[in-house]
């Protein structure tokens, strides 16, 4: 193709054709042309640093976690590992203790609206926030959960096998059965065992039916006491603690985000408090029937990247982690008075002062 500037150099050539003979034209020419070699030389090498435009636009992921609490972190932890193990450009938010709830949904609104390419949402108040701005701005962007106990309770899937919403995860299913028989383990004759929830939190509600069909199996009744935000929590666990032998945790964000508050009280009242996951265990629970959330938090992750890579998400199934693992905190038991028998010599032993110089 001719363009204007090498029009102009035919023109140049032409103008010196005309006006010398042809021995000193080539002469002319030849200088010319090494002059023109030299300048491209020259050009090639101001551009040798300049980053090539990439072939293909790199991934960016918008991370929403409702709280900071271990739980949750650990879950971040492992979803960030996968995502950098790929490659994937990442940003996250983090809700505030005293407005995650809106602080979520304020987040979830802009993610919605920005250029993304995936909003993965940490725990089911962060999902359900993340899958209600991409409905509302009618957006085409997948979002991946992490930590959802029941997404179909919650409402974001239609089913755990086909989630036909743009829209799958992992689910924590926390070892109820589990953690009930290490109650029943280190507490032989516990008679009544008490559960603080948050009412609006459907992760509770749905654990609250399982958990008192696994008491009522073995003998034990279940005492519920529910709360509608973190402020009540102090005044509902000093209702409850009077009226059980043990409470248990369930992997309620308000409840774990503020269990200092009743973890004191039960102490004065030396009755032991059983962790949903391992970080509780190392901050004065008893015991748990673990789940590994850095693990949960990394198979999230490459969900993510799966989807990310072609997989469709209203098709992709939604994974459902139950494995546990049990740890005790033998400082715990040993203030409380109480014998870890034979039958769980192979749990994992902790102590609140090695958790501590972590």
């Amino acid at each position: 193709m001719l363009t204007r500037k090498k029009a102009g150099y035919i023109i140049v050539l032409i103008n010196i054709r005309r006006k010398y003979d042809m021995k000193k034209f080539k002469r002319v020419l030849a200088v010319l042309i090494s002059a023109l070699l030299v300048a491209a030389a020259f050009a090639g090498c101001s551009n040798s640093g300049e980053k090539e435009p990439a072939d293909e636009k790199t991934a960016n992921v918008a991370i929403l976690q409702f709280m900071p609490h271990s739980s949750l972190d650990n879950c971040t932890e492992g979803v960030i590992k996968a995502l950098d193990a790929a490659g994937i450009g990442h940003h996250l938010e983090i809700g505030s203790s005293g407005s995650a709830v809106a602080d979520c949904q304020s987040y979830a609104e802009k993610m919605a609206v920005s250029d993304y390419d995936m909003i993965i949402a940490v725990a089911t108040p962060a999902a359900i926030s993340a899958f209600s701005a991409v409905k509302s701005a009618s957006s085409s962007i997948p979002v991946v959960f992490c930590a959802v106990s029941d997404p179909i309770e919650a409402g974001i899937v239609e089913s755990l096998e086909a989630p036909g919403n743009n829209c799958t995860g992992t689910a924590d299913a926390i070892d109820l059965k589990g953690q009930v028989a290490l109650i029943k383990a280190l507490q032989p004759e516990i008679e009544k065992l008490g559960v603080l929830y948050t009412t609006s939190e459907p992760n509770s509600i749905s654990q609250i039916r399982t958990l008192e069909a696994e008491c009522n199996a073995v003998g034990i009744e279940l005492i519920t006491q529910g709360i509608t935000d973190a402020t009540e929590l102090a005044s509902a666990s000093a209702s409850l603690i009077p009226k059980v032998d043990a409470l248990t945790n369930l992997t309620d964000n308000n409840v774990v985000d503020n269990m200092g508050v009743f973890l004191q009280q039960a102490e004065e009242a030396n009755i032991p408090v059983y962790g949903s996951e391992i970080e509780q265990v190392k901050k004065g629970c008893l015991a748990s029937a673990s789940l590994d959330y850095v693990a949960l938090g990394e198979q999230t992750g490459k969900m993510a990247v799966d989807i990310l890579n072609g997989a469709n998400p209203a098709a992709t199934p939604v994974l459902t982690v139950m494995d546990s693992f049990t740890v005790i905190n033998t400082d715990i038991a040993s203030k409380l008075g109480i014998t870890i028998p034979d039958s769980l010599n192979d749990a994992e032993k902790i102590t609140t002062t090695s958790a501590e110089a972590e």
